[in-house]
């Protein structure tokens, strides 16, 4: 477990990622003692249509005031969002340490570290008890993961009793491979893609009850396609996905698309209730 949670560490490390924002923002003409969520919304969710589709899940469900564990939190854009925005108590954890580093950062910086809180620690082990959360929130996360029964499992345990469960995710159509790199893998030593029938028949059997499931797939492409339009015409931001991927960003998105046209993969958000216990 301790190597192939190096592994995928190793797949997202990005040296002074906080310090390389930083630089980027004053390169913008930016006062770092007056930086808003607004400046830093480039980079700041790393899945595909970013902050856009995580305001939408977020309206979908009353989830003000609730208290919410953010897994595989990244620097933390959806947890602050939450945050900011529905006054959420919000835990952000990820196996990442120089994501949760900058998380910690970011926050601090728009002035959102008393309601958002970073750990360094693993999906499959979270350091929490039993009923902790009203929400467990994740986007992106589950592609990294073999063991989804043990994924599932502690998402089960830290939520209360009718707590819910909101995820926006890509998953396996058919046994066909993606082609290599994308975002959450270079190469498949640390590409799990499940399937959507697969994670359904989990949750059900662990007490959950489908609330509301929505295919993004067609939104991913014309975003991913306008994106790429947009990249033609006046290349890469200052400020965006490609500070966390580097060079590799194009091609990384363009492997998404790809496999979103081509049906190897699809896009699907939803929402899953505990059961009244």
């Amino acid at each position: 477990m301790e190597q192939y949670d190096t592994l995928v560490e190793n797949q997202y490390y990005t040296p002074g990622l906080f310090e390389n924002i930083l630089e980027r923002l004053k390169q913008q003409e930016v006062d770092i003692s007056k930086v808003s969520r607004g400046n830093i919304a480039g980079v700041d969710e790393f899945h595909v249509r970013g902050a856009e589709v995580s305001l939408e899940l977020a309206k979908e469900v009353e989830l003000k005031n609730s208290k919410v564990l953010d897994v595989g939190c990244g620097i933390g854009g959806p947890s602050r969002m939450l945050a900011d925005q529905f006054n959420c108590k919000v835990t952000g954890i990820d196996l990442c340490q120089e994501f949760i580093r900058t998380a910690r950062g970011l926050s601090e910086i728009v002035g959102l570290q008393y309601n958002t809180e970073f750990l360094q620690a693993s999906a499959l082990d979270l350091p929490f008890n039993k009923g902790s959360f009203d929400v467990v929130w994740t986007q992106h996360v589950q592609m990294n993961i073999n063991d989804k029964g043990k994924f599932y499992s502690e998402i089960n345990r830290v939520l209360s009793d009718q707590g819910m469960l909101i995820y926006y995710d890509i998953f396996r159509k058919n046994s066909a491979d993606v082609n290599y790199p994308v975002p959450w893998a270079d190469n498949s030593s640390v590409s799990f893609l499940g399937t959507i029938k697969n994670m359904n028949n989990i949750l059900i059997e662990l007490g959950f009850n489908k609330f509301h499931t929505t295919d993004q797939t067609s939104k991913a492409i014309l975003f991913l396609s306008d994106l790429f339009e947009k990249l033609k015409m006046n290349g890469p931001p200052k400020l965006g996905l490609n500070v966390l991927m580097g060079k590799s960003t194009g091609e990384k998105l363009l492997n998404i698309l790809k496999g979103l046209e081509e049906g190897k993969i699809v896009l699907q958000s939803g929402i899953y209730k505990k059961q009244n216990q």
